[in-house]
């Protein structure tokens, strides 16, 4: 027996009609929110409640007295930066590859990287790990002893190096 064409057109009608409010959106399933139906620069911003005030009793606090900082603050303790930089007369790929040649004959130094393009010598000298970099200054080249966050490096060991290149690569 074949199924009778009235019967098959109440199924296609009636399959149609599902498809077509199940894919409308139903008004009984969707929930309304104005504050979506804005445009988004419009909404408000939501911050979460431990966000909206500052972490600790003095956060918002002024310092009490104006404080500059100076060039020379930023470098570290007195004399810092001058144990561990120097400048030479001479252009500096010229001082770079001087500079090379020094720590190669130097005992108790491991040269574990350079980058001529860089100017630095990633060394180890001494169980101390920092960068020698030499830099194009205003009366030739500057050699100077860093840590990895290009500050002025601490400690004896790249005072005594630059001392070292010091004596070798000055006039």
């Amino acid at each position: 027996m074949s199924p009778s064409p009235f019967l098959l057109r109440t199924a296609a009608v009636s399959a149609l009609a599902v498809a077509v409010l199940a894919t409308s959106g139903c008004g009984w399933f969707r929930k309304e929110n104005s504050l979506y139906a804005q445009a988004p620069e419009n909404r408000p911003l939501e911050v979460p409640p431990d966000l909206d005030r500052p972490g600790g009793p003095g956060a918002l606090m002024a310092p009490d007295q104006t404080a500059s900082v100076t060039r020379s603050q930023m470098q570290g303790p007195a004399g810092a930066a001058a144990d561990t930089g120097f400048s030479v007369p001479a252009e500096r790929d010229e001082v770079y590859a001087r500079v090379g040649q020094v720590l190669e004959a130097t005992e108790g130094l491991i040269v574990v990287n350079s980058a001529q393009l860089l100017g630095t010598y990633d060394v180890n000298y001494q169980g101390s790990n920092f960068m020698i970099r030499v830099v194009r200054g205003e009366s030739g080249s500057h050699v100077s002893a860093v840590d990895p966050r290009g500050q002025p490096a601490q400690g004896e060991e790249p005072r005594q190096l630059i001392a070292a290149l010091r004596s070798q690569l000055s006039p």
